[in-house]
């Protein structure tokens, strides 16, 4: 019989006479232990995956947006060498890494003014899919300040979301993707942790994943009561706060 399907997880076998819908895959449990708060997890990392969210040149680089509009972005490459050492122990042990990140469309027809205003509160400079002066689109897909950074390098076997909201679920093929792929688990990294990698997180959380924020792999510009509350409603509400040591010790184990 001839299997139909994009990935081992969700894929039929069928023949002229017959469609077998019974999902021939049955990947064992690989139960992973790792501190967390607030209790210790276990999770299994045969239906996990890790989440980078907008580790974008506008985000992280100098010459970027922030940049431009005069923030500091140092909060926002702190987790640039965390990622470096997970994310290729990840891919190792198996563990799908997808990388979602901002680019809009150049007409913007799917961007409403609210999320222009968020970008440009006064209608001044540059905003979403506007060219800096001397670089490049904001946030443009395609452009050099959508590109993901330099010192992380995303693999051939790595999956690739565009968004073009703060949440990825947000009319795109996110979701699609994970279940396709039968993934129950999610660590996040990535930012602002307080506004996209959190926004995410809540929908993943509502849509029925179990949900890790990795601590030391994501970042923010905003002040440091926003990581607090964001820290706490993680711990409170949605899911469990560990980070990339406590993970990579799981894994080893």
């Amino acid at each position: 019989m001839k299997p139909m399907g994009s990935h081992l997880a969700n894929r039929w076998r069928v023949s002229a006479a017959h469609c077998d819908l019974t999902r021939a895959e049955r990947r064992p449990v690989r139960p992973v232990e790792l501190a967390a708060e607030p209790q210790a997890v276990t999770v299994d990392a045969n239906r996990s995956a890790l989440i980078v969210v907008d580790m974008q040149n506008d985000f992280c680089a100098k010459g970027g947006y922030l940049d431009y509009r005069g923030i500091d972005i140092t909060p926002d490459r702190a987790p640039i060498e965390p990622l470096r050492r997970l994310v290729p122990a990840l891919r190792a042990q198996g563990v799908p890494i997808v990388w979602l990140n901002w680019g809009v469309r150049r007409d913007l027809l799917n961007i409403h003014p609210s999320l222009l205003h968020a970008h440009t509160q006064d209608g001044e400079g540059a905003g979403l899919g506007e060219r800096i002066p001397g670089g490049a689109e904001i946030l443009l897909k395609g452009s050099w300040g959508a590109q993901i950074v330099d010192e992380l390098n995303p693999g051939e076997q790595d999956i690739h979301v565009t968004k073009h909201r703060f949440s990825g679920f947000w009319d795109t093929e996110l979701d699609s993707i994970l279940r396709n792929m039968g993934l129950t688990t999610l660590f996040f990294a990535g930012v602002n942790a307080d506004q996209c990698v959190m926004t995410t997180l809540e929908d993943a959380s509502f849509l029925g994943y179990d949900v890790l924020m990795l601590r030391d792999c994501v970042g923010t510009t905003s002040p440091p009561f926003c990581m607090q509350a964001t820290e706490y409603n993680v711990k409170l509400l949605y899911g469990f706060m560990t980070d990339s040591g406590a993970l990579l010790s799981g894994l080893k184990a």
